[in-house]
């Protein structure tokens, strides 16, 4: 067997740094949610079906219940974390200045907490019947 040449330290090799310094840690954190999102998804559609037609109190029973309201957490978490790491991408390739750029992903990462916060919020208002 011969041994692949590389212009990359041993280190680097090891720590699977590249140039950037940050490895292929976003990549899979990207991918591992995206695969995530695939069952919490069909779950979500299945649930929200399950609501249509249903009055207002029966609706807020359903998305109370613990295995529901968990189910929702989890793809809300996941699809808010998946879209700010996408956004912050698309960021970094399109915007070249470094004063929009870094404006540009601080609002990426205020609007995700946002969401997700006032998302999380109203499932757990539902859940906790506060």
């Amino acid at each position: 067997m011969t041994e692949r040449k590389s212009i990359r330290t041993p280190l680097a090799r090891v720590r699977h740094l590249g140039a950037a310094h940050n490895g292929t840690g976003h990549f899979w954190h990207q991918r591992l949610t995206s695969v995530a999102l695939v069952p919490l998804t069909i779950a979500v559609i299945i649930i929200v079906v399950g609501l249509l037609g249903r009055n207002h109190a029966a609706v807020v029973q359903i998305l109370g219940s613990s295995p529901v309201a968990i189910v929702m957490l989890l793809f809300i978490l996941t699809s808010v974390y998946h879209m700010w790491l996408g956004m912050q991408v698309i960021i970094e390739d399109y915007v070249h200045d470094e004063l929009p750029k870094f404006a540009t992903l601080l609002a990426n990462t205020f609007f995700c907490c946002a969401v997700g916060l006032a998302a999380v919020f109203a499932i757990l208002k539902l859940s906790f019947g506060v």
